[in-house]
């Protein structure tokens, strides 16, 4: 059982990155799959989420409109298109996949199973 999170890379204020969440040994298509971000000296922060049942989606605030999550279940991948970046969503992104769905009360408290390796996000002219 495998997550691993890729798609990073540097790119300037205003561009666009996609990154993959990638599953091999399951199928993500039965889990929800939570983003999170951790800067330097920062704790780590939930980013955005997707339930499994419905594919319902929930954003921090500081993200919401920029960024979109969506499944690619034939894939067994889950995307964070990430678009008018800025220098403060630079950071490490991880994934993580949980068999419980987000509450739409407090999305951002959902547990997780299972948590893949970082991808650097760096944001800066």
């Amino acid at each position: 059982v495998q997550l691993q999170a890729s798609g990073g890379g540097s790119v300037q204020p205003g561009g666009s990155l996609r990154l993959s969440c990638a599953a091999s040994g399951f199928t993500l298509a039965y889990y929800a799959i939570g983003w999170f971000r951790q800067a330097p000296g920062k704790e780590r922060e939930w980013v955005a989420c997707i339930s499994s049942k419905d594919r319902a989606t929930y954003y921090t605030d500081s993200v919401e409109g920029r960024f979109t999550v969506a499944r690619a279940n034939a894939e067994n991948t889950v995307y964070l298109q990430m678009d008018s970046l800025k220098p403060e969503d630079t950071a490490v992104y991880y994934c993580a996949a949980g068999l419980s769905d987000p509450k739409p009360s407090h999305p951002q408290f959902n547990s997780y199973d299972f948590w893949g390796q970082g991808t650097q996000v760096t944001v800066s002219s």
